[in-house]
């Protein structure tokens, strides 16, 4: 007699009858995927996936059958813990100590019937999954999700991966539009709506502000309710600032309104923090750093293509419809939430792991790193926000309509998320903590040009100045995030060489990578705040914006000096390869 599996298009062959021991199972190959076939003492015949979700090691085949209140398990040979041989639940623990899915993949099995007049099956999905490809439940849910795995890797994964980096990145980038809408909106904000400098620079402030804030429940939002759906979601939201903007911009408006209509712009920035963590999700560690590059990049895109935007409506119906640029978004916030209800999925293996954060805030690396992220990301989205507002009133004779000041804010974001992978790679060939020092060192060489040019009068010698920094904090972006991980990497290997387990020690480390990459990205996001509270009170008070200038010489200095002192002086406590 012949034991079949059912691989999605057919029955296959696997082993023999007679190669089933009672209680005891074999390894079979399904195409390219081990699979652990079992038979117990009544004569039924199993099927599961033959890698130990705890382990990592391809060994439940070697394991002992038996049974737990009637349910059928077998017990893994390395930590004991008991699988349901009908359905594939581990009985014991519902989530591996990295949060990801324990249950097994269960296959269709059977005795072949051309050989025995009473085959022998066992319960399996009515359409059962093909060894490759993910198995999916009604509204594009993923239930096996292997991307560690080379042979799924290669033959569905990578495609299913690219397809939801795609629309991830669309969303963003719409998203990180909407949340820098009012940079360029405040520029058609002439005399007639009678908002000064000051008021102008909070109403950027506000969606600064408030995206920050939302930052960590958008990271937990995805497990929560599904990477697909919360991207549907978070994008259809994006409807709600935009139609409000267009809908009350116009001169005679309370500031009180166009200071709550500003702040909802926040929710774009909450984006940022689910989009990657949803990618973060689908790609093998190899691939992570490429793409949460690639995503992050395409996102941060979105501030210079909504000041390009600007730009093209100011030329084409001038500063008294500032309405118009608000309502160009509409419809491309409907395809890019239709596309991601199309083309995207959900992991439902995804868990959310609250007790991470709650671990790494007490972990002195993480204040250290928020305050450099702070300094990179807080620079590239403070002054995307701010530069147009800084031309119009330091070289307001040369700026003197909305017009001339768009002309050139979309400059220097544009360069700094265009350069931000260069980071990473420059990190990878020198070390994160190394380029980040040279960077900060830079960052303050490119204050200290603006500083001169401010005092001096030279538009010049202040654009390059400015241009230097956003395409440092860029460059800075990138370095400080490929820090992280090397940190726990760094301890991982310093615990190994103690005596930890190696597989134990390294989920430990993308536990806390992951939790503190959350955390830095929304306290990195207040930085954006601070620079325009900055540029807000240096021009209240002394009409420039010297004081900003010098607040962010300082700051620049100061975590230049963080970066030599906590992770490149020579100490015995140093880590390596950070």
């Amino acid at each position: 007699m012949t034991v079949e599996i059912h691989d999605g298009t057919g029955w296959q062959a696997v082993c023999d009858w007679s190669a089933l021991t009672p209680g005891r199972g074999v390894a079979v190959l399904v195409g390219e995927e081990q699979v652990a076939v079992f038979r117990d003492r009544d004569g039924q015949v199993y099927a599961v996936a033959n890698r130990d979700p705890f382990s990592g090691a391809y060994v439940l085949s070697r394991g002992i059958v038996g049974s737990r209140g009637g349910v059928p398990v077998v017990a893994s040979p390395m930590y004991k813990q008991a699988f349901d041989l009908r359905t594939g639940a581990c009985l014991d623990e519902p989530t591996a100590p990295d949060g990801s899915e324990t249950a097994l993949r269960v296959w269709t099995v059977r005795a072949d019937p051309a050989a025995s007049p009473a085959p022998v099956l066992t319960p399996g999905p009515p359409e059962p999954p093909g060894p490759s490809g993910p198995s999916a439940r009604p509204g594009r849910d993923i239930d096996d999700w292997r991307p560690e795995d080379p042979v799924f890797w290669r033959e569905t994964g990578a495609a299913v991966a690219r397809r939801n980096l795609l629309f991830s990145v669309l969303c963003e980038h719409i998203g990180f539009s909407v949340w820098s809408l009012w940079s360029v909106l405040v520029l058609f904000l002439g005399p007639e709506y009678g908002i000064d400098a000051a008021g102008k620079f909070l109403l950027t402030a506000l969606p600064t502000a408030l995206g920050a804030v939302l930052r960590l429940p958008y990271t937990f939002a995805v497990a929560k309710f599904g990477g697909r759906n919360w991207t549907v979601f978070s994008a259809l939201l994006l409807l709600v600032p935009t139609a409000l903007a267009g809908a009350v911009l116009e001169p005679g408006v309370s500031y009180t309104t166009l200071l709550t209509v500003a702040c909802v712009a926040g929710v774009g920035g909450g984006n940022f923090a689910s989009s990657m963590a949803n990618i973060n999700a689908f790609y093998p560690q190899r691939l992570k750093g490429w793409a949460l590059g690639v995503n992050a990049g395409g996102g941060n895109l979105g501030v210079p293509a909504v000041q390009l935007l600007g730009l093209l409506v100011l030329a084409v119906a001038g500063s008294a419809h500032p309405r118009l640029l608000p309502l160009v978004y509409l419809p491309l916030i409907v395809l890019v939430a239709l596309g991601a209800a199309l083309r995207m999925d959900n992991l439902t293996a995804l868990r959310n792991d609250k007790r991470a954060v709650r671990d790494i805030c007490r972990e002195p690396h993480t204040w250290v790193m928020s305050l450099l992220y702070l300094g990179t990301f807080g620079s590239f989205i403070g002054f995307g926000f701010a530069f147009g507002q800084v031309l119009q009133v330091q070289f307001h004779d040369t700026f003197d309509t909305p017009a001339k000041a768009a002309s050139l804010t979309f400059l220097g974001p544009l360069l700094g998320s265009l350069v931000r992978p260069v980071g990473g790679l420059l990190a990878d060939r020198w070390g994160g903590a190394r380029v980040t020092l040279w960077n900060y060192g830079a960052m303050a060489a490119g204050a200290a040009v603006v500083l001169a040019a401010s005092r001096q009068g030279s538009l010049p010698l202040f654009l390059a100045g400015f241009v230097a920094l956003f395409v440092f904090s860029g460059v800075g972006n990138g370095s400080t995030y490929k820090m992280i991980p090397a940190i726990f990497r760094a301890r991982a290997r310093a615990a190994v060489a103690a005596g930890a387990d190696e597989a134990a020690a390294e989920r430990e480390a993308r536990r806390r990578s992951s939790a503190l990459i959350g955390v830095a990205g929304a306290v990195g996001a207040f930085g954006g705040v601070l620079v325009n509270v900055a540029f807000r009170q240096s021009f209240a008070g002394a009409h420039n914006g010297d004081a900003a200038y010098l607040a962010f010489l300082a700051t620049y200095a100061l975590c230049l000096a963080l970066t030599w002192a906590v992770y490149l002086r020579p100490s015995p406590n140093r880590l390596e390869g950070v």
